[in-house]
């Protein structure tokens, strides 16, 4: 983990404390002295089965790095993202089941998308979706755009 501040690797932990289903910890860099917190998520045993049968256990940094990769370069600020990420957690554990498809993963994260940013929808769609060229891309740009206004 690097400071977000620096980039430097080097801290220590200053604190830790428990909220709720995560574990909070603040830290401090020890390059450049700025503190940040971090929360540690405990799942749950959770399951995603992929489109090819495979089971792999849930990552919720992979889910970040998703949804990160598709809003690069726009006005979506990182707690905006987090909150994101825990509000599709919470629903996922929300279900009730040991194992969820990806595909349900990748829905979820297309409906906050919408809702949030076309342009990122628009560049998760087309790797989840597997866009193979212009025509299914317009399409889903029209599907997005028919969609109602949050």
């Amino acid at each position: 983990m690097e400071c977000p501040h620096c980039g430097h690797g080097q801290h220590k932990v200053i604190d830790t404390r428990d909220a709720g289903d995560a574990i909070r910890r603040r830290r401090q860099c020890e390059e450049c002295s700025q503190r940040f917190t971090t929360y540690e998520n405990v799942a749950a045993d959770l399951l995603v089965t992929k489109s090819d049968g495979r089971r792999e256990p849930f990552d919720r940094q992979k889910l970040l790095r998703g949804i990160q990769l598709a809003t690069v370069k726009r006005p979506i600020g990182s707690a905006t993202i987090e909150h994101m990420a825990d509000q599709i957690v919470e629903a996922l554990h929300g279900v009730g089941r040991a194992e969820v498809a990806s595909k349900t993963i990748g829905r979820m994260v297309l409906d906050h998308l919408a809702n949030l940013d076309q342009v990122a929808y628009i560049r998760f769609a087309s790797v989840y979706l597997d866009v193979k060229d212009v025509t299914e891309l317009r399409a889903e740009m029209e599907r997005l755009m028919a969609r109602p206004a949050p």
